[in-house]
């Protein structure tokens, strides 16, 4: 049986099958097909034939189909979870953690389409505006284009899909063609609510097929989460367009002086430096200790990241050209002079947790984004010189600071170059519901469900005249 893929609502099929394979063995997980020029092509024509209907949906007509979804998802969670772990190649524990998340982001989108209202403003400030008020309302851009990828394949969709359905925007989805059956079952339950048809698309394409999408002009917004060259391409192709870029990052950890339990931080920053094989934008890639503290973090470092269960705790790469690039930049790091202290072994499209210290800082494992279970350590000398290497990054995404002392916690606030600043964990934290997003190479824009609102959204001003104040 062909997966469907979603045309303005529909299920459809195309002749050209796209075969979705488990990363672990190469297993046939499920075969779908790749959407036609004819279906693509009614995907946008619906989302521009129901924007008006979209955007004039009633608050409590948004709430309940996202209501319905985060419902629906929480019901059908463990069959998701299989199917992010069959897809993905990640294990079922985070696949699980993956669904839970999905369904709070569908439930925070209902509670803020509920609260999604205007501002009043009294605008006889000055003599020539007297009795004048405005209301200042958001309205859609306009049907968007969501372009997910593979790591996250079901809490990433959420947020481009959960976003859009609360503003009363149309969108056509766009899947990692390695990971689309998340996406597709999230089409069956978009099936069961009472969207206007034409309002959302699910589309397994090719490339090509993508960048002919995010050319057309009546897709006016373009939301993508994936690598920072594809991003930034993206933007240059289209710069009369709204772009939204949450992309790629190398994070940072910094073991403040004060933070003396070593072991927490070394759990916490082993857990997320290889959980779902380091194929997070805000994995734990760089870690700055003390120097002081520095060969005794080293050391529990190293046997709390032995402790990770290949399979249980971290999986694969999503493929043989990630694992391959993974291998090719310990090596390259080892061979100008890195200490693998442990892991730098390879079986398959796994590659085995590690830790690098002495890594030079040209390093490409350690200027880039890994996107791989391999973590390096550094020593410094003071908060001063850590803050400046965190920064030394084309990337600024997030950063975790263990300290409980507030006096570095706002110093490292107002001077580190990234979007959020984690005290007292990993920069891996991430609420579905704050502002999430980066500076520098790391993207433009903010996700969050209501910061993503605001970002599909203008404003749009009504000013009454002769109006008693």
């Amino acid at each position: 049986m062909t997966v469907p893929y979603w045309v303005a609502g529909t299920p459809a099929t195309g002749p050209t099958l796209l075969d979705v394979r488990d990363p672990v063995d190469g297993r046939l997980v499920a075969t779908t097909s790749l959407a036609t020029p004819s279906d693509v092509e009614a995907a946008i024509t619906g989302a521009v034939g129901a924007r008006a209907e979209t955007a004039e949906l009633p608050a409590f007509a948004r709430a309940a189909a996202l209501t319905h979804v985060s419902t629906r998802i929480a019901e059908r969670g463990e069959e998701l979870a299989r199917l992010i772990t069959a897809e993905n190649g990640k294990p079922i524990r985070w696949a699980r953690v993956e669904v839970a998340r999905a369904a709070s982001t569908f439930r925070w989108a209902a509670e803020e389409a509920r609260r999604w209202a205007g501002d009043l403003q009294r605008l006889d400030t000055d003599p020539g505006s007297a009795g004048r008020v405005a209301l200042v309302r958001r309205v859609p851009r306009g049907p968007v284009l969501g372009i997910t990828p593979f790591n996250f394949p079901l809490n990433l969709v959420a947020h481009k899909v959960a976003p859009a359905i609360a503003v009363g925007a149309p969108f056509v989805l766009k899947p990692a063609p390695a990971t689309p059956l998340s996406a597709l079952v999230l089409g069956e339950i978009l099936a069961e609510t009472d969207l206007p048809a034409g309002s959302w698309s699910i589309l397994p394409t090719t490339n090509e097929v993508a960048a002919e999408l995010v050319a057309d002009p009546r897709l006016p917004v373009v939301s993508f989460t994936g690598s920072a060259p594809v991003g930034w391409r993206i933007r240059d192709a289209v710069p009369r367009k709204h772009v939204v870029l949450e992309l790629g990052g190398n994070a940072a950890a910094v073991i403040c002086p004060d933070h003396t339990d070593l072991a927490q931080a070394a759990t916490r920053i082993a857990t997320f430096a290889m959980y779902s094989a380091g194929q997070s934008c805000i994995a734990v890639q760089r870690v700055f200790v003390p120097r002081a503290h520095y060969d005794e973090f080293v050391r529990i470092l190293v046997a709390e990241v032995e402790k990770l269960s290949v399979g249980e705790d971290v999986g694969p790469l999503i493929d043989t050209a990630a694992a391959d690039r993974v291998q090719r930049w310990v090596a390259g790091a080892v061979d100008a002079g890195a200490v693998a202290r442990t892991g730098n072994r390879r079986d398959g499209n796994t590659f085995a947790p590690t830790v690098l210290t002495d890594v030079p800082h040209t390093a490409a494992v350690y200027r880039e984004e890994a996107f791989g279970p391999v973590v390096t350590v550094d020593p410094f000398d003071s908060l001063d010189d850590a803050f400046a290497a965190v920064n030394d990054s084309r990337f600024g995404l997030q950063t975790g600071l263990f300290t409980r002392d507030l006096d570095i916690a706002f110093r490292a606030h107002a001077r580190l170059e990234v979007g959020a600043v984690i005290v007292g964990d990993v920069p891996s934290y991430r609420a579905d519901q704050m502002p999430y997003g980066g500076v520098k190479d790391s993207g433009t824009g903010r996700e969050g469900v209501r910061s993503a609102m605001h970002d599909l959204t203008d404003d749009r001003v009504l000013v009454l005249t002769g109006v008693p104040l």
